[in-house]
């Protein structure tokens, strides 16, 4: 299916998809990094280096956020586009 024909709804949804998506592998991989970063922490905090990725680690959170609630409005924007039940209609 093309941009052009595609419905509004199917657009959210392609989007939506696309995003949770984002944020299982994200969230994987942070998660991952997290259990090195902990292997490393007492080197780099000698180091005068741990900061920087504090610094990272903070970021990553406020992203997890922010995905998080995009997610939820897309959701709240996908279910108002869903078209009314023909039962009801009828």
């Amino acid at each position: 299916m093309t941009a052009d024909t595609t419905t509004p709804l199917e657009q959210v949804n392609t989007a939506l998809s696309q995003l949770k998506e984002m944020r299982h592998y994200s969230k994987t991989y942070v998660e991952q990094l997290t259990a090195q970063w902990l292997l490393f922490d007492g080197a780099l905090k000698k180091l005068k280096q741990a900061s920087s990725f504090e610094d990272l680690m903070t970021r990553q959170a406020e992203f997890h956020a922010a995905l998080d609630e995009e997610i939820g409005e897309l959701e709240a924007l996908a279910t108002s586009l869903q078209p009314a039940p023909e039962a009801e209609a009828a």
